[in-house]
């Protein structure tokens, strides 16, 4: 069975990595996301162990369109009876990049209008369309004239854990903050600070992550578990043998802010997977944070000015942010994620490593420095 598995630009590497561990075959990565083969099983494993998976899709069907009647014409092709029945519901996201079709939602009503039309030709009945909750959710992606049409095995967006119980101002994605850890290359016995941890995504991904803790464990529904073939008995083993991988070690995670309500989010949302006792959580402003050892690592997120910071503050912002790293935290790797490149070029350090990672629209270098003794102050370069 080919399978993909969607993902944000920069993380496809790991996602394939994360693949190859639970046993995936022909894996081949292509932007924003990984082609594979699998299972049923490897499709529920996927869907439940994945830490950088945005959803898990079957494309089912192929064809080209260049107008509305050849979009209508192509997707009744398809024997829809096969993968569903009447009395079941469907919904259509439409993902269009296409200078014939402009409207995506055009696209996704054409779509379903095809579908319910076979129905009713065939049997005198439509099934019914649930946007929220239906029994099989259906993706269609529009490339030029290509059009492919594949099982949406997710559902609900697989970064959403279940461990959020409140909104920061600036929330961080937790498939992206799954990402920056693994990329980090972060041991898990290192120390490990974010600073600037917000409602402390970052910090519960690496738990996680340490432990061998499922992100999927607590979602309670997936996209497959609506369709004919589903097998509980076989999602109930998965799941147990799971449960049975995670460990307990014993880890040095530290998150502070200087935001009172992002720490009372953070310590709620740890609760919720019971990862509280795991992580450290004080109300703190970087300029006066003392690190608890004298080598480990950090990750953080600090400001843009795009939402939280006005421009003319964030120079020196981020000007403190170099002047801490070099003075208080020598002997740490840093990793540093934003989008504001001027604003950088103020910490005053030159990266070892320079990745592109995407915060919602927003483009970011994720920057690794090294603060080693004796560094020598050099504002960076941007081509």
């Amino acid at each position: 069975m080919k399978l993909i598995a969607k993902t944000f630009h920069g993380l496809e590497d790991v996602l394939a990595g994360e693949l190859k561990e639970i046993g995936a075959q022909q894996i081949k990565t292509v932007n924003r996301a990984v082609e594979f083969e699998g299972d049923q099983e490897l499709l529920y494993k996927a869907n439940l162990l994945l830490r950088t998976a945005i959803r898990i899709l079957i494309p089912i069907h192929h064809f080209t369109a260049t107008n509305d009647q050849e979009l209508y014409d192509g997707v009744k092709q398809f024997d829809w009876s096969g993968i569903m029945n009447v009395d079941q519901t469907l919904a259509i996201d439409p993902v269009v990049f296409s200078e014939a079709f402009t409207h995506s939602l055009y696209v996704a009503l054409k779509t379903k209008d095809a579908i319910v039309d076979q129905f009713r030709e065939k049997e005198g009945k439509r099934p019914s369309v649930d946007v929220e909750n239906p029994n099989m959710r259906l993706v269609i992606h529009l490339s030029n004239d290509k059009a492919t049409i594949s099982m949406d095995s997710s559902g609900e967006s697989l970064h959403k854990r279940g461990y959020r119980v409140g909104m920061h101002k600036a929330p961080l994605n937790e498939v992206l903050a799954a990402g920056m850890v693994m990329l980090s290359g972060w041991d898990k016995k290192q120390p490990l600070i974010d600073p600037m941890c917000g409602s402390g995504t970052i910090l519960m991904e690496a738990v996680m992550y340490a432990r061998n803790y499922p992100p999927g464990l607590h979602k309670k529904t997936f996209g497959f578990m609506g369709w004919n073939d589903y097998d509980p008995a076989l999602w109930n083993k998965i799941v147990e043998q799971a449960k049975e991988g995670i460990t307990q070690p014993r880890l040095k995670i530290f998150g502070s802010d200087s935001d009172i309500k992002a720490i009372d989010i953070a310590r709620e949302s740890a609760l919720q997977f019971r990862l509280n006792r795991d992580i450290n959580f004080s109300l703190s402003s970087f300029e006066r944070l003392e690190p608890h050892y004298p080598k480990g690592m950090i990750i953080m997120n600090p400001p843009y000015g795009e939402r939280l910071m006005k421009d003319k503050d964030i120079i020196d912002f981020y000007r403190m942010i170099g002047n801490r790293l070099k003075r208080t935290f020598t002997g740490y790797d840093a990793w540093v994620l934003t989008s504001n490149k001027e604003a950088l070029k103020n910490v005053g350090l030159k990266p070892l490593e320079k990745l592109k990672l995407f915060n919602g629209s927003l483009e970011c270098g994720f920057h690794k420095f090294n603060l080693y003794d004796g560094t020598i102050k050099k504002i960076i370069k941007f081509r």
